[in-house]
Order: structure tokens, then sequence, then C-alpha cells
């Protein structure tokens, strides 16, 4: 009898230590089931005997707590409460079922981002504890029956991006509702009155129709009213109701002399002169202001790398830029490789030329030939030669093994110009420009952001181009010494392709990379000597760019993470923000508008946390890295790429020897 007690006893008590095995959310998911679907019809599949993590349908869990929860179209009903014990909880959409009554206490949700309860029957005010959720970044309770004002405490929402109430019972004004980053904003079909805010007239009409009397722009404009209405006279605030902006049914001016206004008072001729004289000097006195700050900007002061510029002006060159070569008095000549159309030293200082930018090594130009032929000529700084400086030999040596690198994710080098004072670099024009450009490049409304899939897209093929460069020539074990985001150029297909490799091998001896270059790494401290450990670690500090949005190199008000100088240290700052556990307040902002790719994010953000380890020897080579990338979607590794520790076939073993000879700065 004991036996038997014992193992009705044991029993009785399986179903408890499954749950203790399985996720701590298993008990309230189970709670919300009982009371939103009694008859057991659509959650069947969710058992006390099963895992929730891997065997629920609807549920997704992130180390082992539930994360996201999608329950559409599911006719389900009762209350939220159950589901307020999910911490961890990032989506929650609950669209288009049967839920009816108030909005439960929601504070406990501190790590929601996305919340969906559209088309359902909620009702009531909104939960004084919405406001709390900091992370939250779509906000969707559109065709319900909440009522009540909509507070201004909904500002406290700095990251909204959504905020969706049409369709309910919202009354009062709107004034105070101040959101900057609000992308998509609906609260037509409710009975809210007053004027709409300045902050929200960018939005379409059809955002605020179907109100009792909201007005302003968009809608129609605000009339003004007495507030004693006896008194056409006096003063009176904004009124609730709207009047028609057509010019026919504005006031009528009154005629006559039009220099009696304001009761008939006469405006004296000398006092019309004196007007105009001081507007004139008013005016003056502000274009000499604007001239010398345009002045101030263009000269370049000390404080324009403090931040992250982006000059729309051309500068386009009547004359050849390239004063050296066409002054020499014994002219090097133009040596091409293998493959690239061939010109004339003169037809290349003929060319039309824009400046396409500065950088650490010399100056990029677009430059158009006579026959239309379109081509980017890099020169390089005065001072660099050959390995270190040094001369003619050792630069055509360099020149030979960069020339025969050819790859679909690596800028070709089409050929060079060698004199004494004057070194240009001939390579293929990148018409779609660089990865700065497409991340950083006019940012704000109206500007269409660099998506997801673009974004990693990107990152494989900078990652392929740069292990392809690591891995041509195994005898010098090559680098590209300078890994950044205006080095990634895209072709006309939108190909990433690394740019200005090997070009840190030209250096002068005494030359150090600036402390404000967010992309080096902690033990990279001469650029002639950049290891292929620390071109990973600048590798990884691109990817978080992109991930983040943000510049590495220059400061961007970021709080605690800064390094030296007040420059960002990017992985500094993105470890102290995912320290406690990983959480979208590192991703760019403009990345929250595509669903479903928070994994992928968090998958390329530990690639990117990987490359940045402090210690070189932590680093991951970068076939690997590549290899890590391409799985983020599963996408297997291709049979081009299985071959990415051989030797380029461009580049003979000869030539790898022949200039690790002259060149030994170059190794590792």
């Amino acid at each position: 009898m004991a036996t038997k007690l014992y193992l009705l006893f044991s029993l009785l008590l399986l179903p408890f230590s499954l749950l203790q095995a399985f996720s701590p959310d298993t008990q309230p998911l189970l709670s919300f089931k009982s009371s939103s679907d009694p008859l057991n019809t659509t959650l069947h599949s969710w058992s006390p005997s099963t895992d929730p993590c891997t065997s629920w349908p609807f549920v997704t869990c992130f180390q082992n707590r539930v994360t996201h929860l999608v329950l559409e179209s599911l006719s389900l009903h009762g209350p939220l409460q159950p589901l307020t014990a999910l911490t961890h909880l990032r989506l929650l959409s609950l669209k288009r079922n049967l839920f009816s009554g108030p909005l439960p206490d929601l504070s406990n949700l501190t790590s929601l981002k996305l919340l969906f309860l559209s088309h359902n029957n909620f009702s009531g005010d909104l939960p004084p504890s919405l406001p709390s959720l900091s992370k939250l970044y779509r906000l969707d309770l559109s065709h319900n029956s909440l009522s009540g004002q909509i507070p201004a405490s909904l500002n406290h929402l700095t990251h909204l991006l959504t905020l969706r109430l049409e369709a309910n019972r919202f009354s009062g004004p709107i004034n105070d509702i101040n959101l900057p980053g609000l992308q998509d904003f609906n609260v037509s079909g409710n009975s809210l009155v007053g004027q709409i805010p300045s902050s929200l007239a960018g939005f379409p009409k059809s955002a605020f129709g179907d109100n009792q009397a909201l007005c302003g722009s968009p809608m129609e404009v605000c009339k003004p009213v007495s507030e004693d209405p006896a008194r056409p006279g006096s003063p009176g605030a904004l009124a609730s109701t709207v009047v028609s902006s057509s010019p026919a049914t504005t006031a009528p001016i009154t005629k006559g002399n039009p220099r009696h206004v304001g009761g008939g008072k006469k405006i004296s001729r000398l006092a019309i002169i004196s007007i105009i004289i001081g507007d004139v000097i008013v005016l003056a006195v502000v274009s000499f202001l604007l001239y010398c700050y345009v002045a101030r900007r263009r000269g370049g002061g000390k404080g324009a790398s403090s931040s992250c510029i982006l000059e729309g002006q051309k500068i386009v060159y009547s004359s050849s830029p390239y004063p050296a070569a066409q002054q020499q008095s014994e002219r090097g000549k133009m040596v091409f490789f293998e493959g690239a159309r061939r010109f004339e030293l003169e037809d290349l200082l003929r060319a039309s030329a824009e400046m396409l930018g500065k950088g650490g090594f010399g100056t990029a130009y677009k430059a158009v030939l006579d026959d239309g032929d379109v081509v980017a000529v890099k020169r390089l700084k005065e001072g660099s030669g050959g390995c270190g400086g040094g001369g003619k030999r050792e630069f055509e040596q360099q020149m030979e093994v960069l020339g025969r690198l050819r790859h679909p994710n690596v800028v070709g080098l089409k050929a060079y110009y060698f004199a004494r004072d004057e070194k240009l670099l001939v390579f293929d024009y990148m018409p779609n420009g660089s990865l700065f450009w497409l991340l950083h490049g006019n940012r704000g409304p109206g500007r269409t952001p660099l998506d997801w899939t673009t974004r990693l897209r990107i990152a494989a093929g900078a990652a392929r181009g740069l292990t392809f460069i690591h891995n041509s020539c195994k005898s010098l074990r090559l680098t590209h010494g300078n890994i950044k985001s205006t080095n990634i150029l895209l072709d006309k297909a939108s190909n990433a392709r690394v740019s200005d490799f090997g070009l840190s091998l030209f250096a002068p001896p005494t030359a150090s990379i600036p402390r404000s270059n967010g992309y080096r790494a902690p033990e990279a401290l001469d650029p002639r000597k950049i290891t292929q450990k620390a071109d990973v670690y600048s590798f990884g500090v691109l990817l978080l760019e992109l991930l983040t949005g943000k510049c590495p190199s220059l400061g961007d008000n970021l709080g605690p993470g800064t390094g030296y100088g007040g420059v960002v240290d990017l992985p500094r700052w993105v470890q102290s923000v995912v320290r406690e556990e990983w959480t979208a307040e590192v991703f760019d902002l403009e990345l929250m508008r595509y669903k479903d790719i928070e994994e992928e994010m968090v998958g390329l953000l530990q690639v990117a946390m990987t490359c940045t380890s402090a210690a070189p020897d932590q680093r991951p080579k970068m076939n690997l890295v590549v290899k890590m990338i391409e799985e983020i979607r599963g996408v297997e590794v291709s049979p081009s790429h299985e071959a990415l520790d051989s030797d380029s076939p461009s580049v003979s073993e000869d030539t790898c020897v022949v200039s690790q000879g002259r060149c030994a700065l170059i190794r590792s």
C-alpha cells in the first residue's frame, strides 16, 4: 500500500517537476490559456508536459525565456493579467481577437518593444503604467473601445516609432503630445478636439480625420473666437471649431486710404522711411554674420572633425588636381595591369576631376576621360613612397602585388603612375558611393533608410573581399590596414567592394594612426605594421557601425562609453549596453521598422563583438567571419568560398616572394 501511495504521489508531482525543468514562463502561459481558451480548441498544443520554448506554437524564446508571443485572429478572450508575468517579453501581438475590459498594469513588461492589441474590444482609459515601457518602439491599440484623454505622459516613450490609436473613443486635446521619432501615427475616428501640435503637423490628413473638432495643419485652420460672444473685438483663444481656408470666406479688406490703419491713425512718410532703413541695416548685419559662419565652416576649423559632418557640396576642378605630374621635367609613365583599358597621362591630366573625399593616405578623385571612360584616381600624400617611404622599385613591386588582386568584392587597381613628387593610383570607379554615405548621409525625414537585408549583404560582401586580401598571398600575409565605412564602396549592382587596401605601407616612417580613429585596434600603433588581426578588429567596428548607425570615429553624445578625447569608443559603448542582457538599445532606430529581424541583428552583433575582442588571439580569422555572417540567414558557404584559404590564382608565389624581400614591413 505504501508503494502505491508513493507512486501516486510521484505521478501527482510529475507535472510540477516538468514545469520546473521547462521555462519559468510556462505557468503564466498555462494560466492565460485556461482563461482565454477554456474549451481547449485553439491552444490545445500548450501542454504542461512539453517545453513551450521548443514545442508550443505562437511562442518564441531566447535563453529559455519567452520573448515573442504572437496570437492573432484566434477568437481568444478573457483577461491579459497572466501575461504580465512574462518579464522578458519583447513582442506581444494579440490582434483581431475578442479581448475586452480594461488594459492591465503593464509595468512588469520592462523588456517590451512591440505591442499590438488592435481589433479587440478593450475599454477604459490607457493604463498609467503604459509610459513606463521605456523600450517600446511600436504601440498599436487601434480599433478598440478605449476612452479618456491621450495622456501627455506618452512623451516618456522616447523610442516610439509607431502610435496607432484610431477607431477608439478618445476625447480631449492632443496638443501636449510631442514624440519627435514618430514615423507612423494615427488618431482618426475618435472625439478629439483642439489644435494639432506642430510636432504632429507633418502627418497626413487621414491620420486626424473623423474627429469632432481637430483643427490646424494638416486639417482646416483653427478659428479665433472671443471670450465674450457679445464683444466681437475682445481677445479670445483659438476655438475648437474650424473654418474653411478658402480666400472667399476670409474677412473683407477695408477700403480706403491704405495709410489709414489701426483705427484711423496715419503713418507719416518719415516713419515709413525709417522702417525701410532699419530693415536694410538688419538684413546687412544678418548677411554678414551668415557669410562669416559659412567662411569659417569652409575653412576647416579645428572642430570640423568632432562630429559626423556630411558635406553635400561637390568640388569640381577646371584644371588638373595633380600639378606635380603636369610639371615634372622627367615624367614617369602610366603602368597598366592586365585587362585594364589604356590611356595616356595627358588624357588623365585633361580629364575633368571631381573630388570624392580625403583619406589618411591621400585624396580620391572621379575623373571623366575624353572618351567617356570614368575612373577613380587616388593621389597619395606627399612623402609617401614604397615600403615605408622607399623608392620607385619598392613602390612598383608593391603595386605588382596589389594590381593582380581580382575579386568581385575588391575594387580593382587598373594602373599607377610614379614620379618623384607625384604618385597616382587608378581604380575602377564605383558609381553608388560608399557605405558611409548610405548609412549617415541625409538622415532625417524623407530619407530612404538603408534596410536590414542590404546591410547584411554589404557585411557579407565586405567580409569576402577582406578575406580574399588576407589569403591572396600567404607568404606576405597581406593586410588592408585601413578598414572603415568610407572604404567600402558599392558598384553598379550595389555589391560591396573593399577599396584602399595595402596603402598603409606607404605611410611615412614617423606616421602614427590618429587616436581619433575609432576603427583602430588597441594594439595597432604603427600604420605600417598593421596585422590581419587588427584588420579583423576594424571590420568588427564596421559591423557595429552597420548595426548602430553611429559614426565610430566621431563624437555622438553617447554618454558612458566615450573613449579618449571625447571620441566614441563604439565597441566599449556596445559592451556597456549589452553587459546585462541582449537589448535593442544598441540597434539603429531606422532598423526597428522591419519585423522579425531581431535574432539576425543579435547574431551579427555577436559576430561583431567577437571580432572586437581586446586580445588579438581571441579574434577569428576572416574566412570564419564570412561563414558566421552567411549562417545568420542559413546561407550555405558557396564552393567559391571554400578555397578562401588558398592563394589567389592571379598572384604568383614568385611575385609574393620578390615583394617579401623588398617590403618586409607588410608582414603581420
